[in-house]
């Protein structure tokens, strides 16, 4: 058991090396072409938008809160 684990190891490494400009140019081949925006794009632009409107409000309603509560230490 141990010879065929020791030959695969020693083999491993030569795989590689031979194998690593074939990966490198796949690596720097040019990527796929992306047509138009789809509607799933705009989708998640209108989401992200809602998302920033929705934190906005939520800063504004943790501010008036802080406020009404630095308010009540006074009394």
């Amino acid at each position: 058991m141990t010879k065929v684990t020791g030959k695969i190891l020693g083999i491993l490494p030569r795989m590689l090396v031979l194998a690593a400009p074939a990966l490198l140019l796949a690596a720097c081949a040019a990527p796929v072409a992306v047509g138009p925006a789809c509607d799933a794009c705009a989708a998640a632009a209108r989401a992200q938008a809602t998302a920033d409107q929705a934190l906005a409000t939520a800063q504004q309603a943790l501010q008036a809160s802080s406020t009404m509560y630095q308010r009540t230490l006074r009394k």
